[in-house]
């Protein structure tokens, strides 16, 4: 598949999550999609010097992140995923944001409030857990790379016949 084809069927399959995206369909997208976020990030530079807006590269990031969203999904298919693996650094960071949260309401209400023992294994057990949490946020991304820059399993599997 050529860099243009790769586009081609990105676009065209924008809404098509049941299938399978082969590694140069999704890797090419990607390019496309990197290339395209600087090239409008420095027509926004151009166009508003003085502010922060960046309306040409929010069009650009809406009109071709969904397509490229769906050619990760389907890339995990090609791999023999679920397209939810995408979304892992998304549920961890969900998760770490909520665990958090809890441990919030475990800390004293005061800098000078005494912690009893349990307030006190609760936020050492709270500080590792964050620690590991925090850590697997970290490599996540890393994983869901690996696993989209996988080979793609032979043969048919359950989301379809390899793409051609």
């Amino acid at each position: 598949m050529t860099f243009g084809q790769a586009i081609r069927t990105g676009f065209r399959r924008a809404l098509t999550f049941s299938a399978r995206a082969s590694r140069t369909e999704f890797w090419y997208f990607m390019l496309f999609f990197c290339l395209g976020f600087v090239a409008t990030t420095n027509i926004d530079a151009t166009l508003y010097p003085t502010t922060d807006d960046i309306p040409v590269t929010s069009v650009f990031m809406i009109i071709v992140g969904v397509p490229l969203f769906t050619a990760a999904w389907r890339r995990m298919h090609d791999t023999g995923r679920s397209g939810l693996y995408v979304l892992y650094p998304f549920i961890v960071m969900v998760g770490l944001t909520t665990f958090m949260g809890v441990m919030a309401g475990v800390a004293p209400s005061h800098p000078g409030a005494a912690l009893s023992d349990l307030r006190e294994a609760a936020t050492a057990l709270g500080i590792a857990v964050t620690m590991i949490a925090a850590f697997v946020f970290m490599i996540s991304p890393l994983l869901v790379i690996w696993w989209l820059a996988r080979p793609s399993q032979p043969g048919q599997n359950q989301w379809g016949w390899p793409p051609v």
